[in-house]
């Protein structure tokens, strides 16, 4: 093998450095999901379906839509839906342009759960990832993230927290 071509596996350092960032995302996320349950009674999949109604137009989506914009299988947000509607967060109605689908809507009851999570949630993120770094530490993060989901064919994170519309996503996303 040349010195010019890329190894075709990780070197010990590349291993480290990956050991290290998916133990500590772990164990970060954990965290941020234990506050997050412990303030609002919500899981990370009830604040994400939330979060996507939340930013919808008219606070509601197409369950097809809504799966892809999470990044979850249709199956997986059937079940979630349910018990979130048991709960009063979402109700699902018909989708008036295609009888097989259904469209998911943002109760009251759901904002409402939702706003009450928002403070203590951006908290927890503040306390727990935010104040570990500085100012330059943060901008060399966002960097790398920038590089990441370029290299994943993600779209780019938008300024101000929105997400990119699942109408405006890659495919492969």
């Amino acid at each position: 093998m040349t010195t010019s071509k890329r190894r075709r596996i990780p070197t010990r350092r590349e291993l480290d450095i990956w050991r290290g960032h998916i133990e500590t995302y772990d164990i970060l996320r954990n965290r941020v999901e234990t506050r997050l349950h412990r303030d609002s009674q919500l899981s990370t999949g009830d604040y994400r379906v939330l979060l996507a109604l939340s930013e919808a137009e008219d606070h509601t989506l197409r369950s097809s839509t809504l799966a892809a914009h999470i990044e979850w299988e249709r199956s997986r947000l059937s079940g979630h839906l349910g018990r979130m509607e048991k709960r009063g967060l979402v109700r699902r109605e018909p989708c008036a342009e295609d009888a097989r689908g259904s469209q998911v809507v943002l109760t009251e009851e759901g904002a409402r759960a939702f706003h009450a999570s928002t403070v203590p949630h951006l908290q927890a993120i503040k306390e727990i990832f935010v104040d570990a770094f500085t100012d330059e530490q943060l901008d060399v993060l966002g960097e790398a993230t920038t590089a990441l989901r370029a290299h994943l064919g993600l779209p780019p994170v938008v300024p101000g927290g929105k997400s990119p519309r699942p109408e405006n996503r890659t495919s492969e996303a």
